[in-house]
């Protein structure tokens, strides 16, 4: 019995030297722990955020001021969003299927999200409508909005 102890522990610590030398050989030398946490990342540098999928709506604002001030209001809130760390990537999409456009917000539950969004000229108006879905992505998409300010000759 005495020796299939030492056996076993003999073979746990072999095993947990081993762990230990293959958790050495993946970490990340790169890796800037205090940029990880600023940025909300877990242990593979991923958080969670909610797309949101704008789609057209049953409201088609015709062309002329109103719609002009409603996308201008659009644009101006998407940047208030952005500049207050909850909108990370937003873009246009190519109309199929009804697709207007993406947001992806920097919160981890629809119901934050569906808040962020209605706060949008466009969903306001009906001119479009959102879908939302939960999403698990690189936490470097947190720096979109800085580097998009730095890389945008418009402000």
């Amino acid at each position: 019995m005495r020796r299939a102890l030492l056996i076993s522990l003999f073979c746990s610590t072999l095993f947990a030297a081993s762990a230990d030398a293959q958790e050495a050989q993946l970490a990340n030398p790169d890796f800037k722990p205090e940029l990880a946490k600023q940025l909300g990342a877990d242990k593979i540098g991923m958080r969670h955020y909610v797309m949101v999928i704008l789609k057209t709506g049953p409201n088609k604002i015709p062309a002329g001021k109103e719609r002009d001030a409603m996308f201008a209001g659009h644009f101006a809130n998407m940047k208030r969003l952005a500049n207050e760390g909850k909108l990370m990537v937003a873009g246009p999409a190519d109309g199929v299927d009804g697709w207007r456009g993406l947001f992806f917000f920097a919160v981890d539950n629809i119901d934050a999200a569906r808040e962020l969004t209605a706060t949008d000229p466009v969903i306001q108006q009906g001119e479009m409508i959102a879908e939302y879905h939960k999403v698990y992505l690189s936490a470097a998409l947190m720096q979109v909005p800085q580097i998009h300010k730095q890389i945008s000759a418009k402000n």
